[in-house]
């Protein structure tokens, strides 16, 4: 009868296999101290250990990892006699646990999670092995720690030690350490059910799995469930806090790439965009039951797809992901076009400007119950790879918005407080809603009239659309037909072109690929850009600026992306600079004049105020030559014959008393300030 192989013996001849005896020889050429284990290769290997493992962790890991390690004495015995310990990370369990649904039923367990990492706090040493020594007789002792508390010798077993109630200090130059580090993962947005709170577990992690990940990346964790007792001050309680002992972290991809796609859908995807309707279709499936705004839907898709971003050699970053603004009346389905992006986008998020803060938005510096800082990812940095949509960005506090131009522009998030000092990802393509200043869109005001926004941020939208709610029959009876359908009962559903979860992955999909712009289609958008800026001699207002042509690249590429083009091609840049068109002549006009003035937008003052602004201040100049000061009588006089009006002399003198440009030294005189 044979003898049965001992499980240190299995498990050593599972590290033998020629792909971990590469790791271990990788390992120990690198200096590091854990392979990966694949659990499938376990569970072919071994289904009784493998499985065996999940149930009683505890016990098979240091089974495994001593394993790990006799092999590697075998592969680089100098390497090995270095070092004290040596682990085998398991990763790829069969089946993801969701966080929510961690019960006291997985305590001691191993169970692997993926989500989001929502905090982590800054790297702690942790006691491994103390020394203790004996106050009264200096004998020592060394204590393998495990637990959460501080575990010491219970007596003293000199002979020759007389104290009857021991006591121990702890040698801590002489004592060993791990760095320890606790990170919070919470669940993915996209995973959330409708209407809950997300849901946050605390992971521990240990030795080389600090500082795998920071805020913001998304990782796949696995682990042994633990718990802790939960206290008041210094009352233990009966409850007790579950927790993730972590064996191996991954950070997972960010990309879209993650989402599996699988050949046959692939075929299909290939098919679909062999369609000359493709765009056609693909903007007629977004938000199908709001009804028009095809130039927008469009905009949208673009959105969604995005441009290709490029690093040049000088380290020089241009971000590929387009950033939209809407501004409309109340009512015109603004937020439900937001809501809509944010769940079809393969990572998408919502918010709401009056609910969302500085912190909220980009990150935080949070202090722990212990006195430790630990940093909190917000709304950007989780949307990273993906679409942050933020409602009513007008109703902001504006100390609030300036924290989003950073993440907008450079697609980054710095923070400097509490001694942390990061730099977070916030690749994100940024759809906003606002609602007009005064209400109702008014045409006979500058767009910067109309909305309560600075320039600062206004610059940094590639496109802008306003959305204004006229009544017209024809309109308001095809409107008012389209409502009825979706609310009447037996009615047919509107069914878009494209089913939401084909879309969904077809977006995804599209994005694998990196079009190059054909030297006709970028000639197309050079000579539109000289065009544009040849108007400067005509009217002498800037009518597009370098931001712009950069933003005509970015629709043009994802305009190829969405028909899954290697190349995008002239048709693409004719629709985009169509787009483009329709933006600018939604806001980049001078009322005034009537001339395009993208000024407007980067200055917030078209030229024809400019024009009538540096008027005045020369009229106020040659009075103060003159007598000192300028009177309001006298000027105003003058200012009529000029042929500015009435009305439009107060608002500038206001404007520019406000600015700091002129100023009243007594009622009724004004001096160039």
């Amino acid at each position: 009868m044979e003898r049965p192989i001992p499980l240190d013996e299995r498990l050593v001849a599972f590290f033998k296999v020629e792909k971990y005896r590469q790791l271990l020889a990788q390992a120990a050429l690198t200096g590091k101290k854990s392979i990966p284990v694949e659990f499938s290769d376990l569970l072919s290997y071994d289904e009784t250990f493998a499985n065996d493992l999940v149930n009683n962790p505890l016990r098979n890991i240091p089974a495994l990892n001593k394993a790990c390690f006799k092999q590697l004495q075998i592969e680089d015995p100098q390497y090995a006699a270095s070092i004290d310990e040596f682990h085998a990370r398991i990763i790829g369990l069969p089946s993801v646990t969701a966080i929510r649904e961690i019960r006291a039923a997985h305590l001691r367990k191993l169970i692997m999670i993926d989500g989001l990492v929502a905090r982590a706090s800054v790297v702690k040493p942790i006691l491994k092995t103390g020394l203790f020594r004996c106050k009264y007789c200096g004998t020592t002792y060394q204590v393998e720690q495990d637990a959460n508390r501080l575990k010491q010798p219970d007596r003293c077993t000199n002979a020759t030690c007389r104290a009857r109630k021991p006591s121990f200090e702890l040698v801590p130059e002489e004592s060993h350490y791990l760095d320890y580090q606790v990170i919070g993962v919470q669940e993915k947005p996209e995973d959330l059910p409708p209407g809950q709170l997300p849901r946050v577990i605390e992971v521990r992690a240990r030795g080389d799995l600090v500082d795998v990940v920071r805020p913001g990346d998304r990782v796949i964790v696995v682990g042994v469930v633990q718990s802790a007792q939960e206290r008041t001050g210094d009352q233990p309680l009966k409850t007790f806090k579950l927790y993730l002992d972590a064996i191996s972290i991954e950070a997972a991809s960010k990309e879209p790439q993650a989402i599996q796609i699988t050949p046959e859908e692939e075929r299909m995807f290939r098919e679909m965009a062999r369609d000359k309707n493709i765009h056609t279709k693909l903007r007629d499936s977004i938000a199908p039951s709001i009804y028009g705004l095809e130039h927008i839907k469009e905009a949208i898709l673009l959105l969604l797809m995005g441009g290709k971003t490029k690093t040049f050699p000088d380290g020089l970053r241009v971000r590929g992901e387009m950033n939209i603004l809407l501004v409309g009346d109340p009512g015109t389905a603004k937020s439900q076009l937001l809501q809509y992006v944010a769940s079809i986008a393969p990572r998408g998020l919502y918010t709401s400007g009056r609910g969302s803060t500085a912190a909220g938005l980009t990150a935080a510096v949070v202090r722990e119950k212990n006195g430790g800082m630990v940093l909190e990812a917000g709304a950007m940095v989780l949307a990273d790879m993906g679409i942050c949509a933020i409602d009513e960005i007008d109703k902001m506090r504006p100390e609030d918005r300036v924290a989003i131009h950073e993440a907008m522009q450079q697609q980054t998030v710095s923070i400097a407080k509490g001694g942390i000092v990061a730099t977070l990802n916030a690749r994100t393509a940024v759809l906003a809603a606002a609602n007009p200043a005064l209400g109702r869109y008014d045409p006979y005001r500058n767009f910067t009239e109309n909305v309560n926004l600075p320039i600062t941020i206004l610059s940094r939208f590639d496109l802008i659309f306003v959305l204004r709610d006229e009544p017209s029959p024809d309109q308001d009876k095809r409107v008012s037909s389209h409502i009825a359908a979706l609310h009447s009962i037996g009615a047919p559903v509107v069914s878009p072109p494209i089913p939401p979860e084909v879309l969904r992955k077809y977006i995804a999909f599209a994005k694998r690929i990196e079009p190059v712009l054909t030297p006709a289609a970028m000639r197309l958008l050079e000579e539109f850009y000289l065009q544009m800026r040849s108007m400067y001699e005509k009217t002498s207002t800037v009518s597009i600026t370098a931001r712009q042509f950069e933003s005509l690249i970015r629709m043009t590429e994802a305009r190829a992306r969405a028909a899954l083009r290697e190349q995008a091609t002239e048709e693409d840049a004719q629709a985009a600079i169509a787009l483009m068109k329709r933006s600018l002549s939604e806001v980049g006009i001078d009322i005034g004049t009537g001339s395009p003035d993208i000024d407007v937008i980067l200055t917030g003052k078209p030229k024809s105020v400019r024009d009538k602004m540096m008027l005045v201040i020369d009229v106020i100049k040659r009075f103060e030559n003159e007598h000192g000061y300028a009177a309001d009588e006298e000027l105003r006089n003058e200012l009529l014959r000029e042929g500015l009006t009435e009305a439009e002399i107060s608002r500038i003198l206001t404007r520019l008393i406000t600015e700091g440009r002129i100023y009243t030294p007594r009622t009724g005189a004004y001096k160039v300030a």
